[in-house]
């Protein structure tokens, strides 16, 4: 497992984590606009980590077609050969959406999961949607994704010590879908593991800045999971820090 992501280290850490990249009616990335401007603020160029989508450089131009109308230019980590050089020189790194068993392996091979995480807690702010938010938790256990590779292991960058699971869906009483619904698949998840999921409903996100977590976008906002408690609510504004001092424990048999 990485560092803890409450360690003295973390005081310095910028987090962004968007539960979606994509809203109805909207362009990439712009229902977040304000949001990741202010997470950018004096930031000139940024780091794309495309691995999660199979067409890197298709993947690379439509990020930096959204942060040029911001004035950041934006680098592809596959562009290096190594791309981990171009990690150490970030000013700020974005990991973004696709699957996130595919974008974990990709990290795994290139020595970008320890990599990145180091220049994060050192204060370089992190971006990250969909696959790349589920990358800051501990581990990707708690992604919607198919694993249609396998990854090493699925330690991820633990830049959060509790799991998220992005475009969390709540249960309709009008579908006729007969598996299990969302809730009842994280509720599966803490009868193995002891560790809070935060539901990130789309349109919403996460913002880190240090020791304080403050959840923000839709007015849905999140459903807070914790094994042997009902969910709890929460809207847009709320103080979410208590999890920073969440201390995970897994099923060490699926580290």
């Amino acid at each position: 497992m990485n560092t803890p992501a409450n360690t003295p280290a973390s005081h310095a850490m910028k987090l962004l984590l968007l539960s979606n990249s994509s809203a109805p009616g909207r362009t990439y990335l712009d229902h977040a606009r304000d949001a990741i401007a202010a997470h950018l603020t004096g930031v000139d160029e940024l780091l794309f980590v495309p691995y999660a989508l199979a067409d890197h450089d298709g993947y690379t131009a439509k990020v930096a077609a959204f942060m040029d109308e911001l004035g950041i230019r934006v680098r592809g980590a596959h562009t290096a050969d190594d791309p981990r050089t171009l990690v150490e020189a970030a000013q700020a790194v974005f990991i973004g959406g696709g699957n996130s068993f595919r974008l974990l392996k990709s990290l795994q091979e290139r020595g970008l999961v320890e990599a990145v995480a180091a220049r994060v807690r050192a204060g370089v702010p992190y971006m990250g949607s969909s696959a790349g938010t589920n990358m800051a938790c501990p581990t990707l256990r708690t992604t919607n994704d198919m694993p249609i590779v396998q990854p090493a292991s699925f330690a991820s960058l633990g830049l959060v010590p509790f799991q998220i699971n992005p475009h969390y869906l709540d249960p309709s009483p009008d579908s006729a879908h007969m598996g299990e619904t969302r809730e009842e698949r994280l509720e599966q998840f803490l009868e193995e593991n002891d560790v809070p999921v935060l539901g990130l409903r789309e349109g919403t996100w996460l913002r880190r800045d240090g020791d304080t977590l403050t959840l923000d976008g839709v007015p849905s906002g999140a459903r807070l999971f914790r094994a042997g408690a009902e969910p709890v609510e929460h809207t847009p504004g709320a103080d979410l820090s208590e999890l920073l001092a969440t201390e995970p424990r897994f099923d060490s048999r699926t580290a």
